[in-house]
């Protein structure tokens, strides 16, 4: 092959030069040597700052996802800071290294490497040399290459194609056109994606179909996915869409599209596929989606506008499923079409369920445990911006008004206004302003808590049953258990109510008449005639017996506390004690029942020690640290003084064996001495910077939030010196993704 080829863009560097090429190559026995040795090759090359640091934002990324695919082929990838220009090193390896595909190791290794800030015009030449590996006689060629001049050729072939001419008697965007030179490159016969047997015509925009009217390049320079072939198909073919993304948005997003669509056309299946990458994506059009019979969500993320794929049969699964096995899916999907019983989108069509086709459960469907915690999981991450904005204007209203403002805030409004103020001038008038604001705000807790819980199961249908059955635990004094309770029976209402097979007429009622109206009379009247009582006298009886404690005992509850928030660091345990101190705050008073502002000061205080235990021991002893773990600990300080549990979670994710037992060991301590020294908090976050909503106890904070992050960081100090790392084994096929906290 010609070897002379014009680089992808006369004003910027090439993304692969010979340089960065090594073939049959001996990197190690392992995924992380092989990506050590081509992080160091990146970097020996000048573009990247520092090799370990690529290397192991490499490896973190292989961590998520193995990048392993079929066919001998690993395309580990990531966005670096250490990168300075976009660039692909290649390895052919001998011997092959095993990087979590099914079928076999890996020979042909490219390693994908972006800046942080990478361009879409680059990502789009990326992502195109992913879709380019899907095909056989591309990696054939690559296989079988003798130089690495060749190797640069091929690619350069396929990231940045020279134009070719039409096929003799070919005019574009006609039926009978042949793929040109663009289309090969760019791996078009995969992406030719509607009637089996007919090729799509050259350029056609990304997320829409090909046409003769539609002459221009999609978004990666050859045929988009989403393509519609230029002859017309039969009407008895079944039609499918699908949505690929994964996290990062530059190999497998691009991939799996590439590999469904194939296998549809090999299926003689009409597909459009919508890529929601890096590069951008361009939504399939609506009329496409509403001629589908069924959807394939290949995702590791949330789709994007999903309501355009509402009431469709659906098959979701995580992103790797669409490169592994594609055609499992398009047949899945198929059955799905004609499936009345079939899990369906969601939203103003109506659906039964959640878009879920079980991805936790290798295409089962999702268990109850890990439905309820992922339930609980997305209700809680919604609560706490009315939680966070409101504690933090309710401490505000303390520090201006006083601490009787929650006395006179009312009167205060009620017979004042800026421009006649009350007795306590400005700063009264202010803080009574901000406390009510914050109070407002902390009065959603619970409905927001259940009308959350209820969307995670049954999507926007959900949310009205939810919020009411909140309201009525609230007003019947069964606060968070209430909310959690009451959200649970909501979703599980909304969602069962919305599988119902109903007229043609009545769909359209459904989601906004029909079922929040049964949903909210189901959950909220379970509530108020069974549930809720019993619920409020729990929640009276532990608010009781916490607020009796005293001495060992509260010592014992603030130990425990510790350990929760240490345990998972912002994940569903640590969200559980988080939640239960929010919870009882209200109930609290310096004077009366100081206990609630104890156990928020517990929580607070235990969350903050694991971040500022990691950036302690990287400051005391970096050489036991990654650069990128130093660099991480530098961002902890300010993340743990400001209560970011997460802030740790980068150490815990690379040496979870070590960082959590320590962060626990720092966490219980801390806890323990809060409640033992009866420190307060009237603030639910914002850690040290909520020193005035502490009531003069915030010296004692601080010193056990010290002692906890001292001996946190000398213990992981100590199991990283005198207890070994087992060694990393070979990436397994990485577990789907769950909904996100």
């Amino acid at each position: 092959m010609t070897e002379n080829h014009a680089p992808q863009d006369s004003g910027s560097p090439e993304l692969i030069t010979e340089d960065l090429v090594r073939l049959d190559a001996d990197f190690g026995a392992d995924s992380a040597a092989v990506i050590d040795q081509l992080a160091a090759l990146v970097a020996a090359t000048g573009r990247a700052d520092a090799a370990d640091a690529l290397a192991a934002d490499a490896k973190a990324r292989e961590a998520k996802t193995a990048t392993g695919v079929p066919g001998g082929i690993a395309i580990p990838h990531c966005r670096s800071a250490a990168v300075s220009l976009p660039t692909l090193a290649m390895a052919r390896l001998a011997p092959a290294v095993d990087f979590g595909a099914k079928d076999s190791a890996a020979d042909l290794v490219f390693f994908i490497a972006a800046p942080d800030g990478a361009d879409k015009a680059h990502l789009k030449l990326l992502s195109k040399l992913a879709r380019a590996l899907v095909r056989k006689d591309f990696t054939a060629a690559l296989r079988s290459a003798q130089t690495p001049a060749e190797i640069v050729g091929l690619v350069r072939d396929v990231v940045a194609p020279a134009p070719a001419e039409p096929a003799p008697g070919a005019a574009q965007g006609t039926p009978g056109t042949t793929a040109t030179a663009e289309q090969d490159a760019a791996g078009a016969s995969a992406a030719g994606t509607t009637a089996a047997g007919a090729t799509a015509a050259p350029g056609a925009p990304a997320g829409g179909r090909h046409s003769a009217e539609h002459p221009g390049s999609g978004p990666d320079g050859g045929a988009a996915e989403g393509a519609e072939a230029s002859v017309p198909a039969s009407g008895d073919r079944p039609k499918l869409v699908a949505v690929t993304a994964c996290p990062t948005g530059i190999a497998h997003t691009y991939m799996a599209a590439d590999s469904i669509a194939q296998a549809a056309e090999e299926a003689g299946v009409e597909i459009a596929v919508e890529t929601q990458g890096s590069s951008g994506a361009t939504p399939l059009d609506q009329s496409v989606i509403d001629a589908a019979d069924a959807v394939i969500f290949a995702v590791d993320v949330d789709v994007r506008d999903r309501d355009r794929f509402a009431g469709k049969p659906v098959i979701q699964v995580p992103v790797k499923r669409g490169i592994d096995q594609p055609d499992e899916l398009v047949r899945r999907a198929v059955a799905a079409a004609s499936d009345p019983d079939a899990r369906r989108v969601p939203g103003s069509a109506g659906g039964s369920g959640a878009a879920s086709d079980g991805a936790g459960q290798s295409g089962g469907r999702e268990s109850f445990g890990a439905g309820l915690k992922r339930a609980l999981l997305t209700g809680v991450s919604y609560m706490i911006p009315f939680v966070a904005g409101g504690g933090l204007l309710i401490a505000l209203g303390f520090l201006l008004g006083g601490y009787d403002i929650t006395d006179v805030a009312d009167e205060i409004l009620g017979t004042n206004t800026l421009f006649d103020l009350p007795e306590g001038g400005l700063g009264a008038y202010l803080g009574a302003v901000a406390f009510k604001i914050g109070a407002l705000s902390m009065g959603f807790l619970v409905p927001a808590l259940a009308g959350y819980i209820a969307y995670a199961y049954a999507d926007r249908p959900g949310i009205a049953p939810g919020f009411t059955a909140g309201a009525v635990a609230g007003f019947m004094g069964a606060g968070f258990l209430g909310g959690i309770v009451g959200g649970l029976i909501a979703g599980l209402a909304a969602r069962w109510i919305n599988s119902w097979t109903v007229p043609r007429w009545l769909r359209g009622l459904m989601p906004v008449v029909i079922v929040p109206l049964l949903g909210s009379i189901i959950a909220s009247g379970l509530m108020f005639l069974f549930l809720g009582g019993p619920i409020a006298a729990l929640t009276v009886a532990l608010n009781d017996w916490l607020s009796g404690m005293t001495g060992t005992a509260a010592a014992l509850l603030g130990l425990i506390l510790g350990l929760m928030m240490a345990f998972d660091l912002g994940g569903p345990v640590n969200k559980v004690a988080y939640s239960f101190a929010v919870a009882g705050l209200s109930a609290g008073s310096l004077t009366d029942n100081p206990a609630p502002m104890m156990i928020m000061a517990t929580v607070m205080a235990a969350g903050m020690v694991p971040p500022l235990a990691m950036a302690l021991a990287t400051t005391v002893s970096p050489r036991q640290f990654t650069e990128p773990e130093r660099e991480n600990g530098k961002a902890a300080w300010l993340l743990g003084a400001a209560f970011i549990s997460e802030g740790a979670i980068p150490f815990a994710a690379a040496d979870p064996l070590r960082v959590i037992p320590a962060s626990m060991l720092g966490a219980a301590t801390t806890g323990a001495m809060i409640m033992s020294f009866d420190v307060v908090s009237q603030a639910p976050h914002g850690g040290i910077f909520v020193f005035f909503a502490m009531d003069g106890t915030w010296p004692m904070f601080i010193v056990a939030t010290l002692v906890g992050t001292v001996v946190s960081a000398a213990a992981v100090l100590a199991l990283k010196k005198f207890v070994r790392k087992a060694p990393a084994s070979a990436p397994a096929e990485a577990a789907p993704a769950e909904v996100s906290a």
